[in-house]
């Protein structure tokens, strides 16, 4: 039989970053909870910054009872003349039955004690109290806090609690607050709680006292209310996810308000203004023809009548953040960038300040300027020299989040050219998974440059990612390294660049950092890796040739035809496995016998003679040769009783082995 079960556990407001991260996970831990009590069922999880809520709309009143079966010792161990020994007494105790009620069951492979007994299933109720401590010990939402004269911690206080299951309400305790049928209802409807007598009652109180339960609701109403503001003022509103997430989060009856600030602060570039109101004030940047307007939205948790109060306390609150902005911003402009303050900032132990770090960085840059025949050599050079300065701005102290952009900035008033300052604003860059890339090869050496001495630097002084954890972000540097080399179509040879620039990272480990950027090459790919490990086995180290090969070579092998390609370049990979390839495989013509030969090395001359321009040119030559290949294999007797002939035989596979290597290496594919 089952009932409605609702459990409400009242906190004080839940502040939103922790929550949202741990959010993700609620529902599953849950769930095992449930599956752990075999008590497994659908349910909706529901919050406001004061509640969690945990609805079913049927759940079991008991556990199914269950069946358990318990194999022992043979029978031949179990008994010694008629008399049990002591395993059929230890599995009798560990049965909790006399050794008289033990039975006897055959495995097929003879005799051996066996226990059988039914257990009843537990009352849910028994076990729900249990249940919730042990789910909200399992949520991990980072720092937490104690209070009164408790010992445990949880992340805010617990206020109430609430285990209903039908109309009973079940007792039990959660940090010393008793199960009961309260809760309470947004504080400007009322401090004083409400009482309800079952599920369904408990939704309804809730929203006459002003507490909006669903997120999605919340949510839906903000956007409904933005887009009429759009609408009636003809503006557009930029929806920011993550903050639109959090004030569904701290909010029980979100409004959205329009407000205003001081025109002037429009000077001010549009990031400082949006982040400064993102950050500090949870507002969202109001547009109007694409510009940035001097309106915010705010998204009020208030339940009134009259928000004029609400909109004129924001804006009072908005004005000292710009006004900070304002000075920081005409302070920096009249410091200008320079580089001597990063002497008394630490990069990381053992590779000095930021001012070391940049120096490194010029070098790299002018080193890959000439590798990749960069044109404005100068241009990256001073962009690199100049592309940490920012860090001693009094803008990026405050919002650092905004480094290298308030660089850009400021080298674009200082009247330092496009190339350059562009380079400043795009040296972190690919900065996520879907992020852009540099947009020119000036900012692609300046972002490699600094991606570059980070990874080797890094590893200089051991500061190697392990595990899933990684502080410098060396993974992402990696990855970045590769798409950059691809859009820009850079002949980036990663063992070389440490081979020419080791003197600058002594106690560089090269094999561990050639390692860890390979590993990194299996994720950056989508292909199979047997497809990567191939190309690679080419001995291309060249990061945009094994782009090329892998889109050549990718698709090839996911077709349906390759089977059909694999069992004949199986035999190739056979007979050549003991091949010396160090010295230079020899044909000779005069020893041929067979017309299948004859065809094979004729065909094989003509496509080793031909240019081609792209890879997939080569490949699908070269693919060509199966028929060929199979004539070959089903007409030729390879191990030819005469040596010379078998060598000669041998080596044209090896030859075309070889022009198949140049592109990947065909024995390391499988499918």
């Amino acid at each position: 039989m089952n009932k409605p079960l609702l459990i409400e556990i009242g906190v004080e407001e839940l502040p939103a970053i922790p929550f949202l991260k741990e959010l993700p996970n609620i529902e599953k831990k849950w769930m095992d909870i449930l599956e752990k009590n075999k008590l497994a069922c659908e349910f909706d999880f529901f919050y406001t910054p004061r509640r969690l809520v945990l609805w079913h709309r049927e759940f079991a009143l008991a556990q199914e009872d269950s069946v358990v079966e318990q194999f022992g010792a043979p029978i031949k161990i179990a008994y010694k003349d008629g008399e049990p020994t002591g395993a059929a007494l230890g599995f009798a105790k560990k049965c909790g039955v006399d050794v008289s009620e033990l039975q006897r069951k055959d495995t097929g492979k003879g005799e051996v004690l066996y226990f059988k007994k039914e257990v009843k299933g537990s009352e849910s109720k028994t076990l729900l109290n249990e249940m919730v401590n042990e789910f909200i010990s399992s949520l991990a939402f980072g720092k937490s806090m104690r209070w009164g004269s408790r010992t445990d911690s949880f992340i805010r206080p617990i206020r109430s609690l609430t285990m209903m299951l039908g109309e009973e309400v079940i007792p039990g305790e959660l940090f010393g607050v008793e199960s009961s049928n309260i809760s309470y209802g947004h504080r400007m409807v009322s401090y004083e709680p409400f009482s309800y007598s079952f599920a369904g009652d408990y939704f309804c109180k809730l929203d006459k006292n002003g507490v909006i339960l669903y997120p999605d609701e919340r949510k839906d109403r903000i956007l409904t209310q933005m887009k009429n503001i759009e609408q009636r003022d003809n503006v557009k509103i930029e929806i920011d996810q993550e903050l639109l997430d959090e004030v569904v989060a701290i909010t029980e009856y979100p409004t959205a308000l329009i407000g205003r600030f001081d025109e002037e602060f429009l000077e001010l570039p549009e990031e400082v203004i949006v982040t400064s109101m993102k950050e500090h004030q949870r507002y969202f940047a109001v547009y109007k023809d694409g510009k940035l307007t001097n309106n915010f939205i705010v998204v009020s948790n208030a339940k009134t009548e009259d928000f004029g109060f609400i909109i004129s306390g924001n804006e009072k609150v908005l004005r000292p953040r710009l006004a900070d902005g304002m000075f920081f911003w005409k302070n920096d402009i009249k410091n200008g960038l320079v580089n001597d303050g990063l002497k008394n900032v630490l990069f990381v132990d053992g590779l000095g300040s930021v001012y070391d770090k940049v120096n490194r960085e010029i070098s790299l840059a002018s080193y890959l300027c000439d590798a990749f025949n960069v044109k404005d050599k100068n241009d990256a050079l001073k962009a690199t020299e100049l592309s940490k300065a920012d860090l001693m701005s009094e803008m990026v102290y405050e919002f650092t989040e905004l480094q290298g952009l308030m660089g850009h900035y400021y080298a674009k008033i200082a009247g330092e050219n496009e190339n350059v300052y562009t380079a400043i604003k795009e040296q972190y860059l690919p900065d996520g998974e879907d992020s852009d890339l540099p947009s020119n090869k000036v900012s692609a050496v300046v972002a490699l440059s600094n991606k570059l001495d980070s990874l080797m630097g890094l590893f200089s002084v051991g500061k190697v990612p392990t595990g899933s954890k990684d502080p410098f972000a060396l993974r992402r540097a990696s990855a970045g390294i590769v798409k950059i080399a691809i859009e820009h179509e850079l002949a980036l040879d990663l063992s070389q660049i440490i081979d020419d620039n080791i003197e600058k990272y002594p106690g560089l480990d090269k094999n561990s950092l050639m390692d860890f950027f390979t590993e990194r090459l299996f994720k950056i790919f989508d292909v199979n890796p047997s497809v990567l490990k191939a190309v690679l086995g080419s001995g291309e180290s060249d990061i945009f040739k094994v782009s090329q090969k892998l889109c050549a070579l990718n698709p090839i092998v996911l077709s349906d035809s390759y089977k059909e390609y694999q069992a004949t370049f199986k035999r190739v990979a056979n007979i050549i496995k003991d091949l010396d390839f160090s010295v230079e495989l020899n044909v000779n013509e005069a020893l041929f016998e067979e017309d299948a030969e004859k065809e094979l090395f004729a065909s094989f001359n003509v496509v080793k003679s031909k240019t081609y321009e792209t890879y997939e040119e080569q490949l699908e030559a070269l693919f060509a040769l199966k028929t060929n290949l199979d004539n070959f294999f089903d007409n030729v007797y390879v191990n030819h009783e005469n040596e010379a002939i078998k060598i000669n035989r041998k080596n044209i596979i090896g030859l075309v082995y070889s022009e198949f290597k140049n592109i990947a290496d065909i024995a390391e594919i499988s499918i």
